[in-house]
């Protein structure tokens, strides 16, 4: 059984407040912060994209896991705002990390859900024995056109994973995995668009909602689990009130879901955002918790796991650099033109 041996994060310590960005487009953020549940967000620094973002946490997955980085047999990331149009993301996180030449690898792509549907190829070849290790890394920084809602959230991280099968390494068995997926356009990017183009208000419904509701209702169907049978469970956070009304309405607690609730502070991390979720839930874990996951991505499709923690997780939680501590310390908060020029929204030199 193909299961989590280590995992790592990394999240820029750059960070805007709502009130600075709603102050400039003469909005109020009092009832931002209310409405969309979020007070802060990451900002990635002018020399940090995906691709770095990626290598870091990368990084910290192979301390964490204590595993020889040359063993990883692929390494697939996950993103949406891959630094080059044509050049792999995941040949720069190989190289960074020390692994073989004879690695499979790719760059994924299906909005902020690119990260798991990696998860689950990895469990695949690690579970066909073609593979000892695999890596999937979801990172992203994300855009979000000034002025617009998704400016309030889209933020910067990423999260990887690495998966594999020896019983005395496993910190977490991934017990099963479904997906649901379909065609509904509620977000998207051109070739050559700057930023993403939504579709209001159904991008809750169709889109997050209907997706995260049908592929844990999936899950509970071929378990036999519910609810009562989780310890934690992460959604995807595109915002932080979306989560918590999909938990409520799929019959989870506030108690279970806190965990690995971090929009409200770091924002939306796309691809990055419901792995950093099931980070910081491992990072409280016990060994018999059981945890679900279910991410979300535009376009649309959502794909949910069930994991069990084994008692392997206390002999590696010294090597983990918890997510607590990564976005809890050393924040810089920027003003709104150092975020737009950091971001390279504005042309100039």
């Amino acid at each position: 059984m193909a299961g989590i041996v280590g995992y790592g994060v990394h999240v820029p310590f750059y960070r805007i407040k709502v009130e600075d960005i709603a102050k400039v487009w003469g909005e109020d953020a009092e009832a931002i912060k209310t409405g969309l549940n979020i007070h802060e967000k990451s900002v990635p620094g002018r020399d940090e994209d995906a691709a770095t973002i990626a290598v870091e946490a990368a990084r910290r997955a192979v301390h964490h896991a204590g595993i020889k980085s040359s063993e990883v047999g692929a390494v697939y990331v996950g993103s949406e705002s891959h630094p080059y149009a044509v050049k792999p993301t995941a040949t720069v996180v190989i190289e960074s990390i020390d692994a073989s030449d004879h690695v499979m690898a790719a760059d994924l792509e299906f909005a902020c859900k690119a990260g798991t549907a990696g998860v689950q190829m990895v469990m695949g070849l690690v579970d066909s024995g073609m593979i000892k290790y695999g890596m999937s890394i979801g990172s992203d920084t994300s855009q979000g056109r000034p002025g617009d809602a998704l400016e309030y959230t889209a933020s910067a991280g990423g999260a990887a994973f690495i998966i594999g099968r020896e019983k005395k390494e496993v910190i977490a068995n991934i017990l099963k995995t479904v997906s649901y997926t379909s065609d509904t356009p509620d977000f998207w990017r051109r070739e050559g668009a700057m930023f993403p183009t939504h579709s209001g208000r159904f991008t809750g419904e169709p889109g997050y909602f209907k997706h995260i509701t049908a592929a844990t209702k999936l899950m509970f169907e071929t378990t036999g689990f519910g609810p009562a049978d989780f310890t934690y469970a992460v959604f995807h956070q595109p915002n932080g009130k979306f989560p918590v009304v999909v938990a409520k309405q799929l019959g989870f607690s506030d108690k279970q879901i806190k965990p690995g609730l971090l929009t409200p502070i770091i924002g939306n991390t796309y691809s990055g955002a419901s792995m950093i979720g099931l980070a910081a839930t491992l990072d409280i874990a016990r060994p018999g918790d059981r945890i679900l996951l279910t991410s979300f991505g535009s376009g649309a499709g959502s794909d949910s796991f069930v994991m069990e923690v084994t008692d392997n997780i206390e002999a590696k939680r010294k090597r983990a650099v918890k997510v607590s501590d990564i976005i809890g310390s050393n924040k810089v908060y920027i003003d709104y033109a150092t975020y737009l020029k950091d971001k390279d929204f504005i042309k100039g030199r």
